[in-house]
């Protein structure tokens, strides 16, 4: 085990060999799951990919990021099905922040689908605000395409944000 022990869970640098496992965990959390080649061309363009891990090994969740200009794309997070409601999201939320203030990065953007309110209101709860809406950005089984509503963390210069 290597990697920042929290808890009973740490945090370690995703790569290539985690990626069978990644795409299987996405598979169960999404109907729209990013393949294994997604998460494996995201780590050859030098994106930050972050694993999640029980002390057992077993992966509870990760999350990938795309430095953009002067802040963080958050692409990704997610967590396993069977790990959710236990302070997961927000640990990775939190070691998305640090990547971002150890980058020397303003801020973090991401999109979530509106019909996951679960995510929305952990991420408002952060500190994230809705800075726009994208039009048909999300595949969706019932419609033609879902809207996204964009969020944004801006960082303070003094000090760590998002120990909500």
């Amino acid at each position: 085990m290597s990697g920042v022990l929290l808890a009973n869970r740490y945090l370690t640098p995703m790569t290539e060999t985690d990626l069978d496992e990644v795409a299987m965990v996405e598979k169960l959390a999404y109907e729209f799951p990013w393949s294994r080649g997604n998460f494996q061309d995201s780590l050859r363009n030098g994106y930050y990919g972050v694993c999640l891990r029980h002390v057992t090994g077993t992966l509870i969740g990760y999350c990938v990021l795309m430095p953009v200009v002067d802040e963080m794309h958050l692409l990704n997070l997610c967590v396993a099905p069977s790990a959710q409601h236990a302070g997961a999201g927000l640990m990775l939320l939190r070691e998305a922040v640090r990547i971002t203030r150890a980058a020397k990065l303003e801020g973090v953007m991401l999109e979530v689908r509106p019909s996951n309110p679960r995510a929305i209101l952990l991420y408002e709860r952060f500190g994230f605000v809705v800075i726009r809406r994208r039009k048909s950005y999300y595949p969706a089984r019932h419609r033609t395409r879902e809207d996204a509503i964009v969020m944004r963390l801006v960082l303070s210069k003094e000090g760590a944000h998002g120990a909500r």
